[in-house]
């Protein structure tokens, strides 16, 4: 079975391993090259005491009357050696590649002139021999040595993991440093909406930060200044349209009544319609250069609901809320409006939901029992001028701006506009209004 290493999707994991690895390496690295060039200055040091001390004490011993060789093997004592006035224990031949073959040699570089060295090794878990001599009148000592070396210290580990910590800790604060710009412009974009207020970005911090930063609002004035120009031109044009279409109209009235006198007014009428829904897209866009103010949505949706009624539309309202909100009135008339003609022209009547809870604030829901749209272009209906004429009538007069138009006015105000297929035919547009100040 062969595994196969992926390298991480985001770049904060990215770069916690790069630097993590690299850390880690390093430290491993100088912690072995310490740990070898300790290891052998202790093992130096350890072998050129262990010859000193025990030619010395071996002198000593000779030296002593036989009855105070015993007191004085308690004080030659040492922590890795000590010495046995008796025969050596029963063992095996010493090793050649071991720390206790490299301890023998300096005992026979240090002893061995002067006496005959006999070497066991002593099985068991840690290392352990024992070399043999005579002194002067015959008896018998014993070095028992259980050589070993400790190059690190007992504090030692703690602080390689004090280390450890720092590093990632430093790993952390790097890796923070360098995606939080990332990260801060990556919500900036994802938010960004020419109708809406800009939003700057923080131009201080590094040169690339700031570079970065500064391109972003730059980008982001030049997107508003080319859609209010555009918008500009469209509201212009559609305004200086209607003009020459009354002068049109006009003229056509004083024509011989006829069939092609009736269609040209039909065409005149729905050119003049189009051209008024062009101006409404078009100020729509700066929708949000309306004043807020707090109004009661209940009483708000009362008086537009009970305005159709008196008009003989079948519209209700459904649900109360109680509900203060701060918006934008008449932006949001026009989106309730658009929303309750579109569905009084495709089913003939329109109801009003209210709904809210913690999560989503405040929802209005248009529903009609009309033929809906279809699934595939659901997504489509609310771009200028789409028309689905599969679904919807053409000699309604519709023009294909009425949900952009409240699509429009619904960012520009804060909310979103939703679209569904409800169960049994017909339509469900929900306007979002986010949650309760």
């Amino acid at each position: 079975m062969r595994f196969a290493l992926h390298w991480p999707h985001t770049l904060a994991s990215r770069l916690w391993l790069i630097f993590l690895a690299g850390l880690l390496l390093a430290q491993g690295l100088t912690f072995g090259a310490q740990y070898y060039e300790r290891y052998q200055s202790t093992k130096t040091a350890m072998l050129g005491n262990f010859e000193h001390d025990t030619a010395t004490s071996i002198a000593i011993l000779d030296r002593l009357p036989a009855p105070e060789r015993l007191e004085w093997t308690k004080r030659l004592q040492r922590r890795n050696y000590d010495y046995l006035l008796r025969e050596h224990d029963a063992g095996i031949p010493l090793a050649s590649n071991d720390l206790a073959a490299i301890a023998a040699q300096s005992l026979e570089a240090s002893l061995g002139r002067d006496y005959d060295l006999t070497f066991v090794q002593i099985p068991g878990p840690r290392e352990h021999f024992q070399a043999q001599l005579h002194l002067a009148d015959g008896s018998p000592v014993t070095i028992d040595v259980r050589p070993s070396v400790r190059p690190l210290s007992p504090w030692l580990p703690f602080v390689l993991f004090g280390q450890l910590m720092l590093m990632i800790a430093c790993t952390w604060l790097a890796v923070r440093i360098a995606t939080r710009p990332l990260s801060r412009l990556a919500e900036a974009v994802e938010n960004l909406d020419p109708n809406a207020h800009p939003v700057h970005l923080d131009e201080n911090g590094p040169r690339e930060v700031a570079y970065a930063a500064r391109a972003f609002n730059t980008m982001q004035a030049r997107i508003a200044e080319y859609l209010k120009e555009r918008m500009q031109l469209l509201a212009a044009i559609s305004h200086d349209l209607q003009t020459p279409i009354t002068r049109m109209k006009l003229r056509a009235e004083f024509m011989v009544d006829s069939v092609e006198k009736d269609k040209l007014g039909s065409d005149l009428y729905e050119i003049e319609h189009l051209v008024r829904e062009g101006v409404a897209y078009a100020r729509s866009v700066h929708g949000a250069a309306e004043a807020s103010c707090r109004i009661n949505l209940d009483s708000f949706l009362d008086s537009l609901v009970f305005d159709y009624q008196d008009t003989g539309h079948e519209v209700s309202l459904c649900g109360k809320n109680g509900a203060v909100i701060e918006t934008r009135p008449h932006a949001l008339r026009r989106i309730m409006v658009n929303l309750v003609d579109n569905a009084l022209k495709y089913a003939g009547n329109a109801e009003v939901e209210i709904a809210s809870n913690a999560s989503a604030g405040v929802s209005i829901s248009v529903l009609d029992r009309g033929p809906g749209i279809s699934e595939d272009v659901l997504a489509e209906v609310t771009k200028p001028f789409y028309r689905v004429e599969s679904s919807r009538n053409r000699n309604t007069g519709g023009t294909g701006l009425g949900l952009a138009i409240a699509l429009q006015l619904a960012v520009a105000i804060g909310g979103s506009l939703s679209l569904r297929n409800r169960e049994g035919g017909g339509l469900c547009v929900t306007l979002n209004l986010g949650s309760n100040p």
